[in-house]
């Protein structure tokens, strides 16, 4: 039932032998302050699969038990519930850090109209994929909520001692739903995020800003 998040991340660029102020060292300053106002994001990532792990756990011990053991299925769901909530926190603490990222990266649309031709095509490039990068991760903060918020209800059936099993395989199929329509903006996102890497360095480049991985 469960599926774990991968999620690409920014890369650090570390620009080496600035000389003087131009355009392009002002973009650079935004666009990798915006790597580090992702970092909290980031730094989620590996507690939340750590939640997720123990979630799958919990469920796995709870289909092995009988209805006799309904005690025991209680107790496994309230945990497994537990760690929703914390993921759900977690995912408003990742939400609030793009925000801020994204703010940041706004302000290097200010300068664009500055820069020679290549470095300015690529920078509008560039600017279009992250826009459309934070764009798509609501979709996929919202729809992992939404995730959540289906797995908690089969913790809940789970405690129900009338639940039939006609109940139980529609829930868990909503939730392989959610999980499905997840991994797909998911993957669209790293998509985006390789995408915008990849023109963060050509622009750099074209911008003849000397730059190295950090």
């Amino acid at each position: 039932m469960r599926r774990l998040l991968l999620i690409g991340f920014l890369l650090t660029l570390v620009l080496v032998g600035c000389s003087g102020e131009s355009v392009a060292n002002d973009m650079y300053e935004h666009l990798e302050e915006t790597v580090e106002l992702e970092r909290t994001f980031v730094e989620q990532q590996e507690p939340f699969t750590a939640l997720e792990e123990e979630e799958q756990e919990l469920y796995n011990q709870i289909i092995e038990l009988t209805a006799d053991e309904m005690d025991e299925i209680t107790s496994l769901s309230e945990q497994a519930i537990d760690t929703i909530e914390e993921r759900k926190e977690l995912l408003q603490t990742e939400l609030e850090s793009m925000q801020g990222a994204e703010e940041e990266f706004s302000q290097v649309k200010e300068y664009v109209d500055e820069l020679d031709e290549e470095p300015k095509e690529i920078a509008e490039e560039m600017i279009q994929t992250m826009d459309q990068r934070y764009e798509v991760y609501q979709q996929l903060n919202e729809a992992y909520l939404s995730s959540l918020d289906q797995d908690k209800i089969l913790y809940e059936l789970f405690m129900d001692e009338e639940l039939t099993e006609e109940e139980l395989r529609e829930q868990i199929d909503t939730v392989n739903q959610s999980y499905d329509e997840v991994m797909e903006i998911n993957t669209e996102f790293n998509e985006l995020t390789d995408t915008y890497n990849q023109l963060k360095e050509d622009f750099y480049k074209a911008a003849d800003l000397n730059v190295v991985y950090e």
